[in-house]
């Protein structure tokens, strides 16, 4: 396979609630245009260390990302790795963990907000730094790399889902109108990546409970969604992948050597 690949991660976003307020994305679930699968996040569900989870494969306790002030650049092989080695661009719209986890550490914004660098994992970059930076500027942030720089892997990071988690809990209107802002900020890049025949995969990290956090094991910390769309994906309804079969799965469609599992029941 050779296909450019868009990974949205939707921060702190739970299965059920992706499953009943992303009118958008289920949509296209509805049209056969998508599919939709419930993963279950690695342990601890915690944001770093899922994030170093998603793009590298390893599970926390063997990365050694085990909690959020976990601060070093990462020992693991990542998607942006596989990537660049292979002579195929990166890009990354994210929260700044992830430029702390692949570009350098520190993350000290004046240098590394705005990124470009050929030399680095993440060639290109917008970081952002406050939870409550606006979904809608992160997604017109992925969007300017996108067109400016055509990276054959782009990473898409909002916080706010997670945010108004922290904030008011699972069970709330602010958390699932989170979710519902997310899904219409989507809506106005999605079928564009698609037409630019990217692969797109939309998931989360972790969920949330009821007492404003994760880090637990209950289905709603645990449970996160995974919709997939564009012509790269079988749209298996029996397919079963897991949260550490991501980063396999993203260098399969991309078509560069790795050494991560996947999951060949989502692939065409």
């Amino acid at each position: 396979m050779k296909h450019n690949v868009i990974l949205v991660v939707l921060d702190g976003l739970n299965y059920e609630v992706a499953r009943h307020a992303m009118g958008h994305l289920q949509a296209y679930v509805g049209a056969g245009r998508a599919a939709l699968y419930k993963l279950e996040c690695e342990l601890p569900a915690l944001s770093r260390p899922l994030y170093e989870c998603i793009l590298t494969g390893v599970v926390p306790i063997d990365s050694g990302i085990v909690h959020n002030n976990v601060s070093r650049l990462s020992n693991q092989r990542s998607i942006f790795h596989y990537a660049t080695d292979a002579g195929l661009s990166t890009a990354a719209a994210a929260y700044h963990w992830v430029s702390e986890l692949y570009n350098a550490s520190p993350f000290i914004a004046g240098r590394d907000r705005h990124t470009e660098n050929p030399d680095l994992p993440i060639q290109y970059g917008h970081f952002y730094w406050n939870d409550h930076y606006p979904d809608s500027h992160l997604f017109a942030d992925a969007e300017h790399l996108r067109q400016r720089y055509l990276p054959n892997f782009l990473l898409v990071h909002p916080m706010n889902i997670d945010d108004a988690g922290h904030k008011h809990g699972l069970d709330t209107p602010q958390y699932r109108n989170s979710a519902r802002s997310a899904d219409i900020n989507l809506a106005v890049y999605l079928q564009a990546w698609l037409d630019a025949d990217y692969q797109v995969l939309v998931t989360s990290d972790h969920g949330m409970n009821n007492d404003r956090s994760h880090n637990g094991l209950l289905a709603e910390e645990r449970e996160v969604p995974l919709f997939v769309l564009g012509d790269g994906f079988s749209l298996d309804p029996d397919a079963a992948p897991r949260q550490t079969e991501l980063c396999g799965t993203i260098c399969q469609l991309l078509g560069v050597n790795h050494d991560k599992p996947y999951c060949q029941e989502l692939l065409k």
